[in-house]
């Protein structure tokens, strides 16, 4: 299993993004996947999580900003971000669920090396 993330870079406050999650050794219709990102001296916390059946799941301090999507064809999720703010810096990892649907932080078992987000003026 591999999880390979992409589609960071710098960014003005109010600017998009679009973050990309390419897996291998599994497939979208089996698992759900999710992205979480971590700040400078803070927790890793989740972000987004989409189910195998395509339901998503956004953090409230997202929510309206950012979606989830999917493409099956390319085995690859996507974390589209509007609106950024400099508070959304961090690094951002995609992640593949033990199972089919969204369960929580301590359900991750295969995470992708991360990619830097910096919202900066």
């Amino acid at each position: 299993v591999q999880l390979q993330a992409s589609g960071g870079g710098l960014v003005q406050p109010g600017g998009s993004l679009r973050l990309a999650c390419e897996a291998s050794g599994f497939t979208l219709d089996n698992y759900a996947v999710g992205w979480l990102r971590q700040a400078p001296g803070k927790r890793r916390e989740g972000v987004s999580c989409i189910n195998s059946d395509g339901r998503s799941y956004d953090a409230s301090y997202v929510k309206g900003r950012f979606s989830i999507s999917r493409d099956k064809s390319k085995n690859t999720v996507y974390l589209h971000m509007n609106s950024l703010k400099p508070e959304d810096t961090a690094v951002y990892y995609c992640a593949k669920q033990q199972g089919r649907t969204c369960d929580g932080y301590v359900k991750y078992d295969s995470w992708g090396q991360g990619t830097q987000v910096t919202v900066s003026s």
